[in-house]
């Protein structure tokens, strides 16, 4: 899989000129990918997205039955048959509940199950029109990585992948539509309403361009993957500490607002996608990609579990509908990183603490009839929240410790 020259010639002028460099770096723009594209991983990247070899090297049969659990709960507590879920505390929404498509496609993809073969295809298509029209960048995003897993589950299957893939280039193409370089000099807009740019956004950006460059050889993915990262890396919204802030102020620095869990993996697992899709040699993606990873586990934990601002075992819990799956996608993208990197010195670096989070899921989180809430770093005291999102994100957090820890 090989650049066109024109291809080329775009992502070395945006490496060389810097996103701040005035006009000549704001002339470089993503570029939308054809809809002919199909899914077609090449032979050394398969391992990627089928069942992972990684999955079968785990031993912790606990929390792969906790998992199952948890995904069983989930589907008879929230699902609707419509394609969405429902009930709980702020009930389901369209980038969450893509996001448990997600979650119970990792389960089925090393358990073996085809219980849940049906509910990706009737989310994904109950809300493809609304992540399309919404002007929710974001959340368009989210639904592109659902079709990719999508279609990595129907080719290991060996079912069809036009439905999943058409899907997820038609609303990969509305947010390249969203890039605009003149204000902070690059960039995807939040949302219709261009009044924002944050770190969420840019990262997804980031990290769909790259890993549907491996899953299509599209090269317009790839350029696209290199501006976004050379963008956010020049963007100030990374802190002294590490840590993502949620974005930019309208004078296009660092607005210092809350450093959320899933912005500091989000971008891992794009550095990832993107390591591999360079070669698998520029080890200064790692480095970047393990600086928000590292600054996470220092500086958002509790006795060693995570633990966002809005948490609070004893009552005082403030975490909004959309807060209250953060940790679980943090886990799930940690998860994709070292599989992306396919290296057991990275693999051993994160193995505790990746097990502590799927520890305090099973011992604080889980509650009668493996329902999970939203606290995982202590024991509820009337704080934990539950709902469709707490459900998927304790999901996502075991899925993590079954195949990545030994208990």
């Amino acid at each position: 899989m090989v650049f066109s020259s024109g291809i080329i010639s775009a992502v070395a002028l945006a490496f060389s000129v810097g996103v701040n460099a005035g006009p000549a770096a704001r002339a470089i723009a993503p570029v939308k990918v054809p809809t002919s594209a199909v899914y077609n991983v090449s032979s050394e990247h398969k391992h990627l997205f089928g069942a992972h070899s990684n999955f079968g090297k785990r031993s912790c049969s606990s929390y792969i039955t906790a998992a199952e659990g948890t995904a069983t709960a989930m589907q008879s507590a929230y699902y609707n048959t419509g394609g969405y879920y429902q009930g709980g505390s702020g009930g389901g929404s369209a980038w969450t509940d893509v996001n448990a498509v997600e979650d119970l496609i990792n389960l089925s993809l090393f358990n073996g199950l085809t219980t849940y073969d049906s509910v990706p295809e009737a989310v994904l298509s109950h809300y493809q029109s609304q992540l399309a029209s919404s002007g929710a960048y974001d959340d368009a995003l989210w639904g592109v990585l659902a079709n990719f897993r999508q279609c990595d589950y129907a080719a290991y299957r060996g079912t069809s992948t036009s439905n999943c893939i058409s899907r997820a280039i038609a609303l990969y193409n509305v947010v390249v539509g969203a890039w605009d370089g003149t204000t902070c000099n690059g960039g995807v807009w939040w949302s219709s309403a261009k009044t924002y740019k944050n770190a969420i956004t840019n990262e997804l950006f980031l990290l769909t361009s790259a890993a549907g460059y491996l899953r299509t050889g599209q090269g317009a993915l790839l350029s696209n993957a290199e501006i976004a990262w050379n963008w956010i890396q020049s963007s100030g919204m990374q802190n002294s500490a590490g840590l993502f802030n949620d974005g930019l102020t309208t004078a296009c620095a660092n607005n210092g607002q809350t450093a959320w869990t899933y912005n500091q993996a989000i971008i891992t697992s794009g550095l990832g996608a993107l390591y591999v899709a360079t070669g698998s040699s520029n080890s200064a993606l790692l480095t970047a990609a393990e600086k928000s990873i590292d600054a996470t586990f220092s500086a958002m934990e509790t006795s060693g579990i995570l633990r966002e601002s809005c948490d609070n075992a004893s009552g005082t819990t403030t975490c909004d509908a959309d807060q209250q799956i953060f940790k679980g996608v943090f886990m799930k993208h940690l998860s994709y990183y070292l599989t992306y990197v396919n290296d057991a010195t990275k693999v051993s670096k994160y193995t505790g603490q990746i097990n502590a989070q799927a520890s305090g899921i099973v011992h604080y989180g889980t509650g009668s009839g493996y329902m999970v809430g939203s606290v995982w770093y202590a024991p509820d005291a009337g704080g934990s929240i539950r709902s469709p999102k707490t459900q998927t994100s304790g999901l996502a957090g075991l899925n993590a410790g079954a195949q990545y820890t030994t208990c």
